[in-house]
């Protein structure tokens, strides 16, 4: 087995603890809170990622947090919100918390593996260069990335060339993911 090979099994293997990490406080978030997310509208969803990353930023540059949450917590915030985007993207907004528990938890679960399943085909096409980015410009990424979804949305979804929303959710979550391995699992160890 050569290096790269050695590289993105470690990869994969992080990323797949990550998730787990995330999809477990989604959970429990579901447990006390049940569905309430199902009144957001897509719009509102790409707002409250906005708010995640732009704290994220303040606190990256600024150097400390006033608030408890840091950037861990912010982080796998974009990861959940990123699949709750792609969740009302799929079902639409609803007037009530009309999913049940194994309900919400099949589609995250759906999309967290839509999102490593990405990640595995293009880690393989860039060869881990993730690695060697600092986790400020997650960041910017995640951020361009929102103003971008922004754009689409004021465009009703109506592009020329633009992958779409769904897409843009999917990065997110994949530059929100490689954040926390940098930040939590390579610091474990």
């Amino acid at each position: 087995m050569d290096s790269t090979t050695l590289s993105s099994s470690k990869t994969n293997e992080q990323f797949r603890a990550v998730l787990l990490f995330c999809r477990d406080l989604f959970v429990k978030k579901l447990h006390d809170y049940g569905a309430a997310w199902r009144i957001m509208r897509p719009s509102s969803v790409t707002d409250q990622l906005y708010i995640k990353a732009n704290r994220i930023r303040s606190i990256e540059e600024k150097g400390n947090a006033l608030v408890d949450e840091g950037m861990v917590e912010e982080f796998i915030a974009i990861v959940n919100y990123s699949i709750i985007g792609q969740i009302q993207l799929q079902l639409g907004a609803s007037d009530t918390d009309d999913l049940n528990p194994e309900q919400a938890i099949a589609l995250y679960n759906h999309y967290a593996d839509a999102a490593l399943e990405l990640m595995v085909r293009k880690n393989h096409d860039y060869d881990e260069a993730w690695r060697l980015m600092r986790v400020t410009s997650y960041t910017d990424l995640i951020l361009m990335k929102i103003f971008r979804t922004k754009q689409i949305e004021a465009l009703d979804g109506n592009t020329l060339v633009s992958e779409g929303i769904s897409a843009n959710y999917v990065d997110m979550l994949n530059y929100a993911v490689f954040a926390l391995i940098k930040l939590v699992i390579e610091q474990q160890n």
